[in-house]
Order: structure tokens, then C-alpha cells, then sequence
């Protein structure tokens, strides 16, 4: 016989946990009877280069939370682009942490909140069953009023339940590189060199700690999935200079305005409805979604009413909402036919290279 709940989260990342400690500030009562799912046991490694932009932070203490991890502040951009190189000096422009200490942190505050966290919990399927949805996980099924499906670019919720189309997908590999010193450097670096050459994407470095040692987490992004491995793998080796270095490769599911992120009883959150296009960040993006979804999830027990039909709207026209189509059009306008001149005009334009940073790290809108 399957149990029976209010409420599922089935991802515990940082869509996932934002959503559950929203909820319980919104509606203590219905995070009481929510339960959140994730097929891992936390702390967990994550593919993701873990840069925390400043509006990140707000919204953190938005969420009653401070950031008590392990994190490198960055005060100085690097940018490479045809021709040139610029530094942008910007003390507190990002903070780089380490996903697995990150996550579990974010995961911990959900559990504090007073919503049940059950770990190494796979689902395995899902289907409706009249006005509720019914989770197939390995330990036994789970009969839902409604399910947020916080599971990642892949997600299952999404495919099985909101909308099975492949959609936006771009690729990323990565690596980390010890670095020879006693500490991290202040500066991230971004190289949209290789974009002249095909590239709809950029390679990168940042800075972390990795059980208290300096490193470069050290990367390649493209906006096509398929067709790219080759290109990706050689930019990734001519940049890190680490041949042994163990390489992590995942796809990276888009935001697209116009495509569904939501059917009765279900919500998609965080990489389950996509990320930022341009730089494929998804962390502060991820804790937004948390928080629209907690308020509609409260609305919703609120008045009975669980279509939520105006939550695809609701995001879309979202601060959040905007800015993710914005970026859509800049990756369209940078790593296109337009790429070449969009770069000159950020090599010349000083004032343009602080402007879009700042808008970019929500220090100004």
C-alpha cells in the first residue's frame, strides 16, 4: 500500500532545499507534512563550478541563511576575448564554494526547518492516479497531492509528468588543478577566445578549496550538446595542463520562456525548468525557483486549488523570470553570427564591461 502525502520534493540540491525552507517560513504547517527525497547520501560531489554571485547571498539571507562553508572571494575578473585581455577589479564579485559542502549545508537548513529529508531514496517512476501523482521510488511507492520536481537537468518528474521533450541542452566538462601555492587566487577567469573559432561557449577557472588546499576548478561550456566532445576535450586539456586530472562531463538543461515548467500537481524548480543560457549558472537561479514555488505551493494548499496554472506565467514575468530570457539573448547574440562585434564592443567600452557585470551579479539592475 503506498503512503500517502501532501506534498514531494524529489531532489534535495539547491532548488530542492530552497523550495522546503521557503515553505516552512510560508506554511510551517504543510512543510510538517512535506517530504523530501534524493537518491543520494549527502554530502555528495556535484559537476558544477560553484560560483556564488553576490545577489546568491542575498537571497540566502532571504532564506534566513548564511553561507558557512569553505568559499574563496573573488575580487577581479579575468576576461579573455579576441585580441585582448581584460581585468575588471570587483572586490566581492563571486564567492566559490564546493557543491558537496554547499548542497549539504542548504539540505541541513531543510531538515532544520522541520521537513523530513529521507536520503539514498531513488525514484524510480511516475504516473498519475486521479488528482494525485504516485512516486515509484526503491523504497516502496508514494501517493501525492503534489510534487515538485527539483531532479536535475535529466529530470524524471519533468519527463514523465510536465513535459518529455528534450529541449535546451548544452554540455560542460570540467576538472580540478591543484594549485602550487599557499593560497587561492582572488580571480576568476572567463575565455571567450575560442568562440571566433566556433566555440558557442567560453572555457573558464576559478578558484576553490579543496579540503583546505588551493585549486583551479578549471572548464569548457558549449551551447551543443552533441558534436562538441572532441572540441570541448582539447580546450579543456590546453587550458588545465593536467592530463591526469580526473575529467566530469553532464548536460545542462536551458531556460526557455515558452516552454512548460508545470501541469496539475507538479512543479519543476532549478535545472528541472533551466538555467541561465549564457554562462549555464544555475545556483542563485535554482534558489529563486525555491521561492516562487513555495509561494504558490502555499497559495495552492491555501484555496484547494493545486493546477497551478499561473505558475509558468508567474516565472516568466519574475525579475528572475526576465533575466533568464535576457540571458538567452545574449548567448544568442555572443556565440552567433553577432559574436564578433559584441566583443569589440565590450574591449572598448569600459564602462560596458562594469555595467553588465554588475547587472549580471544582481549589484544593479
Amino acid at each position: 500500500m503506498a503512503e500517502t502525502r501532501d506534498l514531494v520534493i524529489v531532489g534535495g540540491g539547491p532548488a530542492g532545499s530552497a523550495t522546503a525552507i521557503a515553505l516552512a517560513r510560508l506554511d510551517p504547517g504543510l512543510a510538517a507534512r512535506t517530504v523530501l527525497l534524493d537518491r543520494a547520501a549527502f554530502p555528495r560531489d556535484k559537476t558544477c563550478a560553484g560560483g556564488l554571485i553576490p545577489h546568491t547571498l542575498s537571497i540566502l539571507r532571504e532564506l534566513g541563511l548564511e553561507l558557512t562553508v569553505p568559499a574563496v572571494q573573488v575580487d577581479q575578473a579575468r576576461v579573455d576575448v579576441a585580441g585582448e585581455r581584460i581585468d575588471i577589479d570587483s572586490p566581492g564579485c563571486c564567492w566559490v564554494i564546493r557543491r558537496r559542502e554547499f548542497d549539504a549545508m542548504l539540505l541541513d537548513a531543510a531538515r532544520g526547518h522541520g521537513v523530513e529529508v529521507r536520503e539514498s531514496v531513488r525514484v524510480v517512476g511516475a504516473r498519475r492516479d486521479g488528482d494525485h501523482v504516485v512516486l515509484e521510488t526503491e523504497a516502496g511507492p508514494i501517493r501525492s497531492r503534489a510534487v515538485v520536481g527539483a531532479d536535475g537537468s535529466g529530470s524524471l518528474v519533468r519527463r514523465a509528468l510536465v513535459n518529455d521533450a528534450e529541449g535546451w541542452i548544452a554540455r560542460a566538462v570540467m576538472c580540478d588543478v591543484p594549485i602550487a601555492s599557499n593560497g587561492a587566487p582572488a580571480r576568476f577567469e572567463f575565455d571567450f577566445r575560442a568562440v571566433l573559432d566556433g566555440l558557442s561557449g567560453y572555457a573558464w577557472s576559478f578558484p576553490c578549496l579543496i579540503e583546505g588546499r588551493p585549486h583551479w576548478n578549471v572548464g569548457v561550456y558549449s551551447l551543443a550538446r552533441r558534436g562538441e566532445g572532441e572540441r570541448l576535450a582539447r580546450l579543456l586539456d590546453a587550458r588545465a595542463q593536467a592530463p591526469d586530472a580526473p575529467r566530469k562531463a553532464h548536460p545542462i538543461r536551458l531556460y526557455r520562456g515558452r516552454e512548460r515548467i508545470s501541469a496539475p500537481g507538479v512543479l519543476l524548480v532549478g535545472d528541472a525548468a533551466g538555467v541561465d543560457p549564457l554562462l549555464g549558472e544555475g545556483i542563485s537561479f535554482a534558489l529563486q525557483f525555491g521561492q516562487i514555488a513555495a509561494r504558490v505551493l502555499a497559495d495552492g494548499f491555501a484555496t484547494g486549488d493545486l493546477r497551478f496554472r499561473g505558475y509558468d506565467r508567474l516565472v516568466r514575468r519574475s525579475p528572475m523570470g526576465r533575466k533568464l530570457r535576457r540571458l538567452g539573448f545574449a548567448a544568442r547574440m555572443m556565440y552567433g553570427p553577432a559574436g564578433p562585434l559584441f566583443f569589440r564592443v565590450a574591449r572598448l567600452s569600459r564602462r560596458a564591461q562594469i555595467t553588465g557585470m554588475n547587472w549580471y551579479n544582481g549589484v544593479a539592475h
